[in-house]
């Protein structure tokens, strides 16, 4: 088990490590978490400490203080004194959480970092490609940050590695992960990951492909031959789907995995949920657009984040790049 040791805080960068005992860039893949406090963080810290340890990987903690520019009235001194409480108010944040960890699970690795941006740039910043970034669920703000990045963030905005979203209420059920596939690259990168991370946590896969049946604009009479055929064809579409990807994505590694298949006629949202209600994760692709329209997901992602009582992982499209961030 690694131990925190000395720190100091950097003048230069504004961040403090502890339990870091090589590079960042050279450190092998972690499970990392953000806390600041509030319930929704305490759950995803709960929900991280218990990944990392089935995924055998290290748990950084990280906090990020946020602290205000302060001009004019005040002192230097005042200022000082103020970020230095500001400081000492994460550190014993960071060292609470460090202790949750550990009565969960004693044997796991853990690293603390403290720094002074906001939430989303410290997490940006400490991730690296095979990371796991996880957060609380507080609306679409966080991860829209993450997700998006910021004017204030370095230049590569995307989050480098999958983001996954832990509800406040979420209780912690183990053995499936539920993954939506549709054929597009996304899916695709979803399937990817939730095969991989199935492989790490001992977990099946549920695969997941729906359609809705448009109705027919035909006369009462002509509606339900037209709706039946109709069916038919999305059914076949649907099982064509399936099956082509779980044929490129499932290599030597993963075809012993226990994968399973649902097809539905439902809504894409409503399906997943109904899928995901007791799985341990439900995984979603992200289309890499963005811009002033909002997330870089499009209306399902979105819309599962918005109400899923299960954790939520988003692929972003430089999740599966190779090789260490910038």
């Amino acid at each position: 088990m690694g131990h925190p040791g000395s720190s100091a805080w950097d003048q230069d960068n504004g961040r403090e490590d502890e339990g870091v005992d090589m590079n960042a860039q050279e450190r092998p893949p972690a499970v990392i978490v953000g806390v600041d406090g509030r319930p929704a963080a305490h759950a995803a810290l709960l929900w991280a400490t218990e990944v990392a340890a089935r995924r055998g990987e290290r748990l950084r903690i990280v906090h990020g203080l946020e602290t205000p520019m302060v001009t004019g009235t005040y002192s230097g001194t005042e200022r000082h004194q103020a970020d230095e409480r500001a400081r000492e108010a994460g550190r014993r944040l960071l060292d609470e959480s460090v202790e949750h960890a550990r009565a969960l699970r004693p044997e796991l690795e853990v690293a603390t970092v403290l720094a002074s941006e906001g939430a989303p740039e410290v997490l940006l910043d400490e991730a690296r490609h095979g990371d796991l970034i996880v957060v609380g669920s507080r609306g679409l703000g966080a991860i829209r940050a993450i997700m998006l990045g910021s004017v204030s963030v370095r230049t590569s905005a995307h989050a480098p590695c999958p983001v996954i979203v832990v509800p406040e209420t979420a209780t912690q059920h183990r053995g499936r992960i539920v993954v939506g596939v549709d054929g597009s690259e996304s899916s695709r990168r979803a399937l990817r990951f939730a095969l991989r991370h199935a492989l790490l946590v001992d977990a099946s896969v549920e695969v997941v492909n729906s359609w809705e049946v448009p109705l027919p604009q035909d006369s009462e009479s002509q509606a339900t031959d037209a709706r039946s055929l109709h069916e038919e064809v999305f059914d076949r579409q649907s099982e064509e789907i399936v099956a082509g990807v779980l044929a490129e994505v499932i290599d030597d590694e993963t075809e012993d995995l226990d994968i399973s298949a649902v097809r539905m006629q439902s809504d894409p949202v409503k399906a997943l949920l109904d899928a995901g209600r007791e799985a341990e994760l439900i995984v979603v692709g992200s289309r890499g657009r963005g811009g002033v329209r909002g997330l870089v997901m499009g209306s399902t992602s979105q819309e599962v984040l918005r109400q899923a009582r299960v954790p939520v992982a988003v692929l972003p499209p430089h999740s599966e790049e190779t090789g260490q961030g910038p």
